[in-house]
C-alpha cells in the first residue's frame, strides 16, 4: 500500500501487520493520551517531550514501520488532536516511507 493511514473496520483487522505497534488509547483520545500512548507503546525515550515536534522527532529516529489505533471504543475524540496526529504521520510517511498507521474504526 502506498498510503499513509489506512482504515479498516474490525472484520478487516486481519488485514493489518502482525508487527503494527498498537497504541492503546482507552476512553479518550487526545493530545496527552496519545502522546503518552504512543510512547509507551514505541518504547520511546525517557527524554521523549510529549510534544508533536518530540513525536515527529521519535517517529523518524526509530525503525516503527507500521502503528495500529482502535477507535472502536473510545468514547470522545479530540478531532483537532486527532487531526494533528494523522498530518504528523502523513507527513512522515511522505518524507521516509513510515510509518503507516492503521485505524480500526
Amino acid at each position: 500500500m502506498s498510503q499513509a493511514i489506512i482504515y479498516v473496520n474490525k472484520n478487516d483487522a486481519d488485514s493489518i501487520p502482525k508487527q503494527a505497534i498498537n497504541i492503546n488509547i482507552e476512553d479518550e483520545l487526545n493530545k496527552e493520551t496519545l502522546l503518552t500512548s504512543i510512547a509507551k507503546a514505541g518504547d520511546f525515550p525517557a527524554y521523549f517531550g510529549h510534544n508533536w515536534d518530540a513525536l515527529w522527532d521519535c517517529l523518524i529516529d526509530t525503525k516503527i514501520r507500521y502503528l495500529q489505533l482502535d477507535l472502536a471504543d473510545i468514547e470522545k475524540i479530540n478531532t483537532e488532536d486527532f487531526n494533528m496526529f494523522k498530518s504528523i504521520i502523513e507527513d512522515a510517511y511522505r518524507d521516509f516511507g513510515q510509518p503507516q498507521l492503521w485505524v480500526i474504526g
